[in-house]
């Protein structure tokens, strides 16, 4: 039986003649139970897909059935909604209740189960996401990672027969992403309830039964996720890029080894087995990636001892998220921070130009007196960029000018009637006395930076852009100060593949000709590995290790326990080693391609995996 079907469907945002259409002739159909992938570039229309499917917007014209069932009557819509559950990128936009059970519930009472059933059902999905232990707590004070499992839990609840992931874990840690694709997965496969899963993620795409590729509202492909993710002319064409993997692949070919495409470590290192000799000995590199001297506290670096921060302090909903964290950053640096989900990353990072203030820094602070025989801890220390943020002395506001931070789903940021007054505001809050000429260039060239024509975007509303412009909007929002530090919280999350690279590029760009120092939060361990000199790794609300990626990532197991991942090739690296091939790179795809090539013997090499 048919679970869902498009038929000639076109929708439109704006109700224009002219209005470009966000979806366009699009005709599909969804067997029952099948796992389907949806590929696309960001504004391609997938998430118009998925509000049309459960009849949250409706068509300007053509069909869509669910079961049978004609979406445009409205006396199936209450059915439609109840049999398909929609997961959003943005768990804030799904969140209704104040205590997380509550909201769980809110999905199965609405729709009539009983409350022991309910209760059921609760247990399942938070054991599911892994959030147990949150069962009470406010959804406002979760981490984003946190937010998402709860999302994704309110839909587990409902057990539709229809699931639609909207780039569901696309905040998730590598742990909580591979807990929610099992439990996915065995729904789908068990229960064989339909999965439509929209991702940027080749590994949960290779999951699905089929997949299909959006652009520009139109499907342009369909067929096995395997083949279609080979296909590198049509994906370009279509604004996407080839995975990882593949192009990792296909830079060792072009340096001499006869292998085949592989999309997973396990094939990779197959291959690789196949055609290189075991038993040699690799080369040891000359130190680590990126070494650098510590912080100092000084310009463009980080000097922190002992910071700690809890959120609603005696209150029964007191949370301790950071336990003595020591960092430090060097200027120059492009360093990463890593992290379970709630492990404190975002809690260190809003410290870092005082959007959390150290106790000491508030207005009404007094020292507490030490009672008799008792000793009080150390007092923490925080230096940024030349400024002590323990101290309540220090100008904040000059602080904000040099330490830019971007917060995940950066384009939530923006508010202004035109793009130009957006970028415009922090400049204006933070320099005194600049004429309307010297603003204008400041922002001419801020957006210019991000890859934005002045000209064409300067009067538009922020909020009619694209998904992609508007983020490089708001970031041109933050760097209109020329910051010294520049701090990023997932700058790339919910981006597709190229936008992704664009992002980096960009932050690389910045960095390389004013920007001292850039720190980025990530669950991207491929991220970190390409682009971070250092990188620390949180958990449980301290720093457990602070390394050059070339040896942070040697330490999976260590990784592992604390629910993150290695890059690919740090993965395919250990499948060789167990099979007599010793390769010793710093995890670059560059490098270790060329690290492969050397081992087995071919000329040159190459470095431009």
């Amino acid at each position: 039986m048919e679970a869902i079907r498009f038929e000639n469907v076109y929708f439109s945002y704006g109700e224009g003649e002219n209005e470009p259409f966000a979806l366009s002739g699009v005709s599909l159909s969804v067997e029952e139970g099948e796992f389907v992938a949806v590929l696309g570039h960001n504004g391609s229309g997938k998430s118009t897909l998925a509000r049309l499917t459960n009849g949250l917007l409706s068509p300007a014209s053509g069909k869509i059935s669910v079961f049978g069932m004609d979406a445009a009557e409205q006396k199936n819509l209450f059915e439609i909604r109840k049999n398909v559950g929609v997961v959003f990128q943005n768990p804030d936009n799904q969140t209704v209740a104040s205590i997380v059970e509550d909201d769980i519930a809110f999905g199965p009472e609405n729709v009539g189960i009983p409350r022991e059933e309910i209760g059921k059902r609760i247990d399942f999905a938070l054991n599911a996401v892994g959030m147990s232990e949150f069962r009470t707590a406010t959804p406002a004070r979760l981490s984003g990672g946190q937010k998402q499992r709860i999302a994704i839990a309110g839909v587990l609840a409902l057990r539709p027969k229809i699931m639609i992931l909207d780039e569901a874990t696309a905040m998730l840690d590598p742990r909580g992403r591979k807990e929610v694709i099992d439990v996915v997965l065995r729904l789908n496969r068990e229960e064989k309830i339909t999965v439509v899963l929209i991702t940027h993620f080749p590994e949960e795409a290779l999951l699905a039964d089929r997949a299909l590729v959006l652009n520009r509202g139109e499907i342009v492909m369909q067929g096995a996720p395997a083949d279609i993710l080979c296909r590198e002319e049509e994906l370009e064409t279509f604004n996407l890029a080839l995975p990882r993997s593949v192009e990792l692949c296909r830079a060792l070919r072009r340096g001499g080894l006869d292998i085949g495409d592989a999309l997973t470590p396990e094939a990779l290192a197959e291959e690789l087995l196949a055609v290189l000799p075991a038993g040699k000995t690799a080369e040891e590199e000359e130190g680590p990636k990126g070494a650098r001297a510590p912080g100092d506290g000084g310009r463009g670096s980080v000097l922190c001892r002992g910071l700690t921060h809890t959120y609603n302090p005696a209150s029964p909903f007191a949370t301790q998220a950071l336990r003595g964290v020591d960092a430090d950053i060097a200027a120059g640096e492009f360093f990463g921070v890593i992290g379970h989900t709630g492990s404190g990353k975002s809690t260190f990072v809003q410290h870092l130009n005082a959007l959390i203030k150290v106790p000491s820094a508030e207005k009404k602070y007094k020292p507490k007196k030490p009672k008799k025989g008792e000793t009080l801890p150390p007092a923490p220390v925080l230096k940024v960029d030349g400024f002590d943020l323990t101290d309540k002395r220090t100008d904040f506001r000059k602080l904000r000018s040099k330490v830019g931070m971007v917060f995940q789903y950066p384009e939530y940021q923006l508010f202004a009637e035109s793009v130009a007054a957006d970028v415009a505001f922090g400049l204006k809050n933070f320099s005194d006395g600049l004429t309307p000429e010297e603003t204008e260039r400041a922002v001419r060239e801020a957006l210019e930076t991000v890859g934005l024509d002045y000209a064409e975007v300067k009067d538009r509303s922020p909020f009619e852009l694209s998904g992609g412009q508007k983020r490089r909007a708001a970031i041109a929002g933050v760097i209109v100060t020329k910051p010294e530090i520049l701090v990023l919280d997932e700058p790339a999350a919910g981006l597709d593949p190229l936008g992704k690279r664009e992002i980096m590029q960009l932050l690389h760009k910045i960095h390389k000709e004013w920007c001292k120092t850039v720190i980025i939060v990530s669950h991207d361990m491929n991220e970190i590995s390409e682009n971070c000199t250092r990188a620390a790794v949180f958990s449980e609300g301290k720093i457990v290790a602070e390394e050059a990626p070339a040896e942070l990532f040697r330490n999976g197991g260590m990784l592992e326990s604390l629910g993150l991942d290695v890059p690919f090739t740090a993965k395919v690296t250990e499948l060789l080693g167990r099979g007599g091939v010793h390769i010793r790179s710093d995890f670059t795809a560059a490098d270790f391609a060329a690290k492969v090539l050397e081992y087995a013997g071919c000329a040159g090499g190459e470095r431009d995996a």
